[in-house]
């Protein structure tokens, strides 16, 4: 691929993991994941010193949809090896956040500045996983024909709390006509590893959303037209608002919606 022109989604739809963490390693693919590396995992990260990795596991397991933990990596090793073999977690994602006493203070392409020797990764499911799924069952996704980013809210829906990690539910939305919703539960039911069903249907004031058209984390508006059916699912931004609690001292995570493009085939994640 002739890296000298600027690369879009639609040019990174078929190309391997491998070559995309290489594109993103050396600098020259800067933009969202979304509909790359079609039929592979993508995955949220987390990472946080060793002193607060067992709280953390513990709210992810106490939290399995909006945190479906596919792996930890060792203290201090910024690698997920059952996901990929040449994964690194301090490179190979376009854009991470860093956060400061639960505190948003830089964006980077790079965090092996920020590397320390007992920084333990977590690496979450993500619901890109399922949406290719849901495109291949037939069913449109408004915002990826459109080149958006999926809408994300926050709910009044309280996390499982783990030690210092608690705070309220973050989730996508994704509307579709009545049969297509059915269908839609249906096909991300087997993806548990990735967010797996719907957690809400319908009425969005019911888990605390007022207005559809104020999407937050960067999620694009997608109006909903007439016949559809809102369905919202846990969205691994949930951690993200557990951090700003628990407030340590540093925290990495991935940007929302830049995420890391794993080896896992997709439909191996149903496994999970």
């Amino acid at each position: 691929m002739d890296k000298a022109q600027k690369l879009t989604r639609a040019d990174l739809r078929n190309a391997s993991p491998q070559e995309i963490r290489n594109l993103i390693r050396s600098g020259d693919y800067r933009d969202v994941t979304s509909g790359l590396a079609r039929g592979y995992t993508q995955v949220n990260l987390v990472v946080l010193p060793g002193k607060y990795a067992e709280d953390f596991h513990r709210f992810c397991q106490r939290n399995p949809k909006p945190c479906p933990l596919l792996s930890i990596s060792e203290p201090g090793a910024p690698r997920f090896p059952e996901l990929g073999p040449d994964i690194d977690i301090r490179s190979d994602i376009s854009s991470y956040n860093v956060f400061r006493n639960g505190e948003l203070t830089e964006a980077v392409c790079d965090v092996s500045d920020y590397w320390t020797d007992d920084m333990v990764g977590f690496a979450l499911g993500c619901s890109f996983t399922f949406e290719e799924a849901l495109e291949e069952a037939g069913l449109t996704l408004r915002h990826n024909a459109m080149g958006k980013i999926c809408p994300m809210y926050t709910t009044n829906i309280d996390a499982n709390p783990a030690g210092p990690f608690n705070g309220k539910l973050v989730v996508t939305m994704r509307a579709f006509p009545a049969p297509d919703a059915i269908r839609a539960i249906q096909v991300t039911s087997r993806f548990p590893g990735v967010h797996g069903a719907p957690i809400h249907i319908g009425d969005p004031a019911a888990i605390g959303i007022a207005d559809l058209d104020q999407p937050e984390f960067g999620g694009d508006r997608m109006p909903i037209e007439k016949g559809e059916i809102p369905l919202f699912w846990a969205c691994g931004v949930t951690p993200q608002l557990a951090l700003k609690t628990a407030r340590p001292e540093i925290c990495i995570t991935h940007t929302p919606a830049c995420m890391l493009i794993t080896d896992v085939k997709s439909a191996e994640t149903a496994a999970f």
